[in-house]
């Protein structure tokens, strides 16, 4: 069998899947700016300038001359990276008009409207860890279904179908898959949203989707409407079931740490920050220079080049600060991060995430305040070369 690919710019210590690899802090290091080889089954491996440092990320992604080099190409098989309605297909005024149409449903107040609906799945998920008796895998009782259900409840997706658009979104993000299952996924993909979308056609229903359709039918095609609901389907509960249960690795592996998000209720905001900065769970998608520009005063990124920013290391770029951003500290002030990208392209539901998070986590160490790693840490399979770090299984005991 291969040897699996691994990303580049999300590498991870050998040893130490939480920390990145020496190469990426080697490369922070280095005045001149990397070209590196990425591995990708939509677009084969492809060379792109690569991004470490946490103020040239941060320039980088909030400048609009590196765009999504994936603008929608009828002609071209369908993609995760050729699809209508998906935001990463977008840039400028077509970005901007789909954009908005979404906004609404990720605002604070709303997102803090349904914090009753995320406490009660929480609960129920606890409730099911606990029969579980004393041990279980927190990855497929606990920290996956939480907000599998959520993203359920905000598409109008039934939940018995869970199992397959979860088995589809870990596709959809495997490095190491092949080109012709990627367009076979997105087929499986495309079919079930299709029949979504048609239900609210008929009648909107009264959730995110529903809204969507009630809103903006009329200025957006069915096509259009497929490609956001494949996008926050996969958006809306990958990344957050992959942060929630590498979260609880790296709780449990300080327990010092767990301690405080249990006991400490005032400091669950920061600690949350902490983790998202530390774990850094996604890897941003490419960008393609429109033109020549500098990142640096004489680093010039031309015209067609591919960029690939490294949010894992980024975020552990303290530049003149005094921390040592290397260490994990809950009570630490809350340090910037990238974690949710930067720029136009920032993600939509990270206040979602974070609320996701807020009310699980704690929850999870309050209910049960025994709990450990039911095998030596060194032994957690941690997912190092998808799309998204996580934990494929996490056993526990109490």
């Amino acid at each position: 069998m291969p040897e699996p690919k691994v990303l580049p710019i999300a590498a991870r210590a050998a040893g130490c899947p939480f920390d990145p690899a020496a190469a990426l802090y080697e490369s922070q290091k280095d005045d001149a700016l990397q070209r590196v080889k990425v591995p990708s089954p939509l677009l084969g491996e492809f060379d792109a300038v690569a991004i470490t440092r946490y103020e040239d990320v941060k320039s980088a992604l909030s400048d609009d001359r590196l765009q999504m080099g994936f603008v929608f190409d009828p002609d071209q098989p369908r993609t995760m990276l050729n699809q209508p309605g998906n935001l990463l297909n977008y840039n400028g005024a077509d970005h901007s008009r789909l954009r908005r149409m979404l906004t609404g449903a990720f605002t604070i107040k709303r997102v803090r409207s349904l914090r009753p609906m995320i406490e009660a799945i929480v609960e129920a998920r606890l409730d099911a860890l606990e029969e579980e008796g004393h041990g279980a895998d927190l990855v497929t009782v606990f920290s996956t279904p939480i907000p599998t259900q959520v993203i359920c409840e905000l598409l109008g997706v039934p939940y018995e179908d869970r199992d397959d658009f979860q088995r589809r979104a870990k596709v959809g993000l495997d490095v190491n898959t092949t080109r012709e299952e990627q367009i076979q996924n997105l087929k499986d993909m495309d079919a079930y949203m299709a029949t979504l979308v048609a239900g609210h056609r008929e009648q909107p229903g009264d959730n995110l989707l529903g809204g969507v359709v009630r809103d903006y039918g009329a200025e957006l095609s069915d096509d259009e409407l497929v490609g956001i609901g494949n996008m926050l389907l996969i958006a809306g509960h990958e990344t957050t079931a992959s942060m929630l249960s590498a979260s609880a690795a790296l709780l449990l592996e300080n327990p010092d740490q767990a301690t405080i998000m249990r006991d400490e209720p005032e400091a669950v905001d920061g600690a949350i920050e902490e983790l998202l900065r530390y774990v850094a769970p996604a890897t941003i998608m490419p960008r393609q220079a429109a033109e020549d520009f500098c990142l640096r005063d004489d680093e010039v990124i031309k015209q067609g080049e591919r960029v690939v920013v490294s949010i894992l290391v980024a975020n552990r770029d303290a530049g003149s600060g005094d921390q040592d951003l290397d260490v994990l500290d809950v009570r630490r002030p809350p340090q910037p991060h990238v974690t949710f990208g930067y720029g136009a392209h920032q993600c939509l539901g990270q206040q979602l995430a974070r609320m996701e998070l807020r009310v699980a986590l704690p929850a999870l160490f309050k209910r049960f305040p025994g709990l450990r790693l039911a095998e030596p840490d060194q032994k957690i399979d941690y997912r190092t070369t998808a799309l998204v770090f996580g934990v494929n299984r996490l056993p526990v005991a109490w």
